[in-house]
């Protein structure tokens, strides 16, 4: 299964939250609308340690879909113990304390509804309570394990 899904293109996104000892955040390419109403998105972690396990704890979350501006960003956030956070990347902080990156095409705010275990994985449904805009650009995608640009519709 995971030589087909390797060949299945993906959008990516970087999930951040805030925690007592700072921020953290992970790539993610499982993210998928749920819903409308109650607006909702899925997406799955692999372990429920470190950044994985703080999103898990959360009270709340920020879904970030980036482009392919953030290619090497979402390589950081992909591989542990890399920078992240830091002043030039351009994040800044929501009035809710979560990470935020303004230039994202869009950052959703979210709060966990359910988490279900899934042999290795967690799948997380989460309510998304903001949209957040920025930048309009090509999107990031993650396919055969590796980032790509998809060319923007006009």
């Amino acid at each position: 299964m995971k030589a087909a899904f390797r060949k299945h293109p993906a959008g990516v996104a970087i999930i951040t939250t805030m925690t007592p000892t700072g921020p953290v955040g992970l790539t993610a390419s499982s993210v998928a609308s749920v819903a409308v109403d109650p607006a909702a998105i899925v997406f799955s972690v692999t372990r429920a340690t470190g950044s994985a396990g703080a999103i898990l704890e959360a009270d709340g979350f920020v879904v970030h879909l980036i482009d392919d501006d953030h290619s090497a960003l979402a390589q950081s956030f992909a591989v542990s113990g890399s920078e992240r956070f830091t002043p030039e990347q351009g994040w800044d902080a929501l009035p809710s304390g979560e990470p935020h990156l303004p230039a994202a095409r869009a950052a959703l705010r979210c709060r966990p509804l359910q988490t279900v275990a899934v042999g290795s994985s967690t799948v997380v449904i989460a309510e998304v309570v903001e949209v957040l805009f920025g930048d309009e650009s090509s999107p990031l995608i993650y396919v055969d394990r590796a980032f790509h640009a998809l060319p923007h519709a006009d």
